[in-house]
C-alpha cells in the first residue's frame, strides 16, 4: 500500500512535492476511512488512508502529480528493456538551473508486510542515483545505493549486508539508462520481487487518457458478468444485461487502398486478431430486453462501464488505484458512490486505496472525508506546482463548511478570474 510519494523537478513541479497517505491522530471516520495495515516483520501496524482527494484549478499541476507516479512506474517496469529509448522525463523548464538537473521520484510503500523506501533521479539519457531501503522489524536496512560520480562519469554502487543474490552480475548488466531494480528483476532476483511487484501488480494509474474497458472485459471473460451488472445497477444505470461478442479478423475488412506490403504483414499476423463488440440491454415498456451498442450509451455510462472493472479489481486485489479527473463525465453522486466503496468495510475489506484528482467541489465536505484526506494543488507565482494538506489550515473538526471555505479562497488552490470588461 502507498505510504508516501515524493517528486521533484518534473514538468510543472519545481521544488519537492510530497503526498502522504498516513492517517493523522484524528479519530473521525477511523473505522471506515482508515485501515491499519499489518507489518509482518514490523513492531506495529501502520494506519493508512483508504482514499485521498486532490483539489485544484486547471493548470495547477494535479495531472502532473499523477503523471509523475505513472512515469516512475513506467521507468521501473520498462527501463531494462528499452535499450535505445530515452527515459520519459521532462524537467521543470521555467528555471534555467533545474532544466539541466535530473528529475527525482521516491515512493514509500508496504509490500508483503514489509515497508520499503525506493527512489531514483534520472535525466532522459541516464540514471544519476537509485536507492532502496527496507524496514523489516522496523529497523532500516540499506539494500543498495547507486550514484553517478559527475567528475569521473563512473557509477558507484553500495550494497547492504542483507541484500543477497548475484548483485555484482546484475550491476555489470545494468545500463546507464536502466534501473538496477529493473535489471536485477529481469535477471531473476527473488529478494527484489516484492518491490517490483508493487509497481507491476499493486499500483494502477489511469485517467490521463481515456479509460480503456480492458479490466471490465477481463471480469466478463472470467464469467463474473454479474459483478459488473451489480456495480452498474447500484450506481442507478438502467442496464439489464451485457453481451460481448468476439468477431474473428477478416481480410475483407482491410481498406482497398492499403499498400500491399502492409496488407501482407497484417494478413500474416492477423489470423488471431479478434474484434470485440460490446452490447448493453435495456428493458422496454413491454418487458423485452432491447440491445444497444455501447457507443449508443452516454459518455457517463461508457466511463462507468470502463471504470467498473478497475474499481472491482482494486477492491478485490488490494490495489492502489490512482485516477486523474475522477469527476469527468460522472455525476457527483456517482463519484461519491465510488469513494464510499473504498470507505466501506464490506466492499473494501483489504484496505485498498483510492487517490484521485478533481476540481468538482460537490463532495468536498466532512460528511465524506476526514480532514487529512483532502489535499490542494495550486500554481505558485513562479508557475510551479505546490501541494498542501487541508490539515495545514486547521479547519474546525466536523463544523467548518469546507466547500464554502475553499471557494472563498481560504485554502488557496482556486483560479483567480479577472474582470475583462475593459478589454472589449
Amino acid at each position: 500500500m502507498l505510504i508516501e510519494f515524493v517528486t521533484t523537478n518534473f514538468t510543472s513541479i519545481n521544488e519537492e512535492v510530497r503526498l502522504s497517505l498516513v492517517a493523522s491522530a484524528g479519530k473521525e471516520f477511523y473505522d471506515t476511512n482508515v485501515t491499519e495495515h499489518h507489518q509482518e516483520y514490523g513492531p506495529k501496524n501502520i494506519s493508512l488512508l483508504n482514499s485521498v482527494a486532490i483539489y485544484g484549478p486547471n493548470a495547477s499541476g494535479k495531472s502532473n502529480l499523477v503523471r509523475a507516479l505513472l512515469t516512475m512506474q513506467n521507468i521501473v517496469l520498462n527501463s531494462s528493456r528499452n535499450v535505445k529509448d530515452p527515459l520519459p522525463v521532462t524537467p521543470f523548464k521555467l528555471n534555467d538551473t533545474k532544466r539541466k538537473l535530473p528529475s527525482e521520484f521516491e515512493v514509500v510503500f508496504l509490500s508483503e508486510g514489509i515497508r520499503f523506501q525506493f527512489g531514483f533521479s534520472v535525466t532522459r539519457d541516464r540514471v544519476h542515483e537509485e536507492w532502496l531501503y527496507a524496514f523489516p522489524k522496523g529497523r532500516v536496512q540499506l539494500w543498495f545505493h547507486r550514484e553517478l560520480d559527475n567528475l569521473t562519469g563512473e557509477t558507484n554502487y553500495t550494497f547492504g549486508n542483507r541484500f543477497s543474490g548475484n548483485k555484482y552480475i546484475w550491476k555489470d548488466a545494468t545500463r546507464n539508462n536502466a534501473l538496477f531494480l529493473s535489471t536485477a528483476m529481469q535477471l531473476n532476483s527473488k529478494q527484489l520481487a516484492p518491490v517490483f511487484n508493487w509497481f507491476s501488480k499493486t499500483l494502477r494509474v489511469i485517467g490521463l487518457n481515456d479509460i480503456p474497458p480492458d479490466s471490465t472485459l477481463e471480469i466478463y471473460k472470467l464469467g463474473e458478468k454479474s459483478k459488473i451488472l451489480n456495480f452498474l445497477k447500484a450506481a442507478d444505470f438502467a442496464i439489464s444485461d451485457l453481451l460481448v461478442n468476439e468477431d474473428k479478423f477478416s481480410h475483407d475488412s482491410l481498406p482497398s487502398d492499403l499498400p500491399d506490403f502492409i496488407r501482407h504483414f497484417v494478413s500474416e499476423s492477423g489470423s488471431d486478431i479478434k474484434r470485440l463488440q460490446l452490447s448493453t440491454f435495456h428493458q422496454s415498456d413491454s418487458g423485452k430486453h432491447v440491445e444497444f451498442d455501447l457507443s449508443d450509451e452516454s459518455s457517463g455510462s461508457r466511463k462507468m462501464f470502463n471504470i467498473a472493472g478497475e474499481v472491482l479489481n482494486a477492491l478485490k486485489n488490494r490495489n492502489v488505484f490512482v485516477v486523474d479527473d475522477l469527476h469527468d463525465n460522472l455525476h457527483p453522486l456517482l463519484v461519491s458512490f465510488i469513494i464510499k466503496l473504498f470507505h466501506n468495510r464490506d466492499s473494501n475489506s483489504k484496505g485498498s486505496q483510492l487517490v484521485f484528482t478533481t476540481h468538482d467541489v460537490t463532495n468536498l465536505n466532512q460528511d465524506l472525508f476526514r480532514r487529512d484526506q483532502i489535499w490542494f494543488c495550486e500554481r505558485s507565482s513562479q508557475q510551479s506546482t505546490l501541494l498542501a494538506s487541508l490539515t495545514d489550515f486547521r479547519p474546525r473538526k466536523g463544523v467548518e463548511n469546507l466547500q464554502k471555505a475553499y471557494l472563498s479562497g481560504r485554502y488557496g488552490a482556486i483560479p483567480f478570474v479577472r474582470n475583462l470588461s475593459n478589454s472589449f
